[in-house]
């Protein structure tokens, strides 16, 4: 297991936006993992995406790594966010918009205000 946490480390410190999914931001694999790949995509979120399905060995250290049982993940900026419910909380509620406007992320904050009203 050190060696996929080294590999996984190794991805969120080198990628300001990191999202461990299932598929890949274009064809997303599962429902919660395209809710996050929407949301970052309709902030304009500059982004990676890691497709866990592509890899047994990293599906499950990615589990351990941040000993969080789901898929999809979210880093910013090294520190493990949440997973699909948290980021549209933090959507909803505008601290995503803090996290981003803390760690000098780009995004669309018309988009995010466009989000929170059509949500009220």
């Amino acid at each position: 297991m050190a060696n996929i946490h080294d590999q996984i480390k190794n991805v969120v410190d080198t990628n300001d936006v990191v999202l461990f999914m299932k598929g890949t931001p274009q064809m997303p694999q599962c429902g919660f993992s395209g809710q996050v790949v929407q949301i970052l995509d309709y902030l304009g979120v500059p982004y990676t995406g890691v497709n866990v399905l592509a890899d047994g060995e990293l599906r499950e250290g990615i589990k351990s790594f941040t000993n969080w049982p789901t898929i999809p993940q979210l880093y910013v900026k090294g520190e493990f966010v949440g997973g699909c419910d948290i980021v549209t909380e933090m959507t909803l509620s505008g601290e995503l918009d803090q996290l981003f406007d803390a760690n000098g992320i780009a995004y669309s904050k018309d988009a995010a205000d466009q989000i929170r009203a059509a949500n009220k």
